[in-house]
């Protein structure tokens, strides 16, 4: 059973044990059965993703016109034509293809998780459809008793920016602010504090086993955008299968 707009209020307000916690929080941002989420001002990007040379995304000048495709790639080697990358990449597109598996991301490599950080400015920031960034809420939020879930707004996904890909559930003890995998179909502006989904919690039933004292949760307190943990590679599994055959 999901939670209403007033009684997300009413559970926050147990000055003693509150079942849910948002900071900041702004009347304005509830609504009905949920809560607006706002988009940090902070990216990262896998570093290994991105192509040499050219840029993960770019600052927004005010206006579609005066950008070109050659606002992202380096200015490296400058010349009044074309920078010297966008040069080869007409030469050699296959290089800075994003499909190219040169840039493959392997979950259970540590070395593949490591992220450069990108600030929004307030002029806005343009995404790329080539390239999967990590973002961040700017609420830190707790929940307890309770089953956390975000999504996007309506708004955003008829922008097509989708907010996560399949980590929009959270957990009964999740405490800290929400890594959004931020994907966009076209090139498009996303903006510091901007409205970027909605939080919402249901009840559930069964004995609790809160996240927060779980030993094997990764992601627990966790502030920004968060890399993704090494994914397992379950021996104990594959083994005992390989023992039925």
């Amino acid at each position: 059973m999901q939670l209403t707009g007033p009684e997300i209020l009413r559970r926050m307000q147990d000055k003693k044990n509150p079942d849910i916690v948002i900071e900041p929080f702004d009347l304005r941002c509830l609504g009905s059965n949920s809560y607006d989420l706002h988009l940090a001002d902070t990216l990262r990007v896998y570093k290994h993703t991105i192509p040499h040379g050219m840029k993960p995304a770019i600052e927004y000048k005010g206006s579609p016109d005066l950008h070109s495709m050659k606002d992202w790639f380096k200015n490296i080697g400058y010349t009044t034509d074309a920078p010297y990358y966008y040069k080869e990449f007409l030469k050699h597109p296959e290089m800075y293809d994003i499909r190219n598996p040169r840039y493959l991301v392997d979950p259970t490599n540590p070395k593949h998780h490591e992220t450069i950080d990108i600030k929004i400015p307030k002029s806005g920031l343009i995404l790329s459809p080539e390239i999967g960034y990590l973002g961040a809420t700017v609420e830190y939020t707790e929940t307890r008793n309770l089953f956390p879930y975000i999504d996007g707004k309506s708004s955003v996904g008829r922008n097509f920016i989708l907010n996560h890909h399949t980590a929009g559930r959270g957990d009964d003890g999740f405490c800290g602010e929400w890594t959004l995998e931020i994907r966009v179909l076209y090139p498009t502006v996303v903006y510091p504090y901007m409205r970027i989904g909605q939080i919402y919690y249901e009840k559930f039933s069964g004995n609790r086993m809160p996240y927060d004292k779980n030993p094997a949760s990764h992601y627990n307190g966790q502030r920004g955008p968060t890399a993704a943990a090494v994914v397992p590679v379950d021996t104990f599994l594959r083994n005992a299968m390989q023992k039925q055959k």
